[in-house]
């Protein structure tokens, strides 16, 4: 695990190209979450959403990108919040590196 100062107050990684897939798990088990393919496969349409958008989705394009990249069984908030529980979008996005949604508290 990285120190403390490659985090903000929020938790979320400073600088995202220190992220690892090690780490993605490390920051995983602090919220109570065990990566499994279906968490995996998120998090890399997240980071490719924030390569292509050069921003972290918030839940609404969240889950239109899910939609469309993974098709419409995937593309549901409750599929969503399966995976990662309380606020999707501001998880999936800390877990994967990436900075906090813009509009999530």
């Amino acid at each position: 695990m990285l120190d403390a100062s490659a985090f903000d107050r929020d938790g979320f990684l400073r600088d995202r190209r220190q992220w690892t897939p090690a780490l993605a798990a490390e920051l995983a088990a602090k919220e109570n979450i065990t990566l499994s393919d279906a968490h995996w496969e998120i998090l890399h349409l997240v980071r490719d959403y924030y390569a292509r958008f050069d921003s972290s989705p918030n839940m609404r394009p969240l889950v239109k990108f899910c939609a469309r990249e993974l098709g419409p069984e995937k593309g549901r908030s409750i599929y969503l919040l399966s995976l990662f529980p309380g606020s999707p979008a501001r998880l999936a996005s800390k877990i994967a590196g990436l900075p906090k949604p813009d509009n999530c508290l």
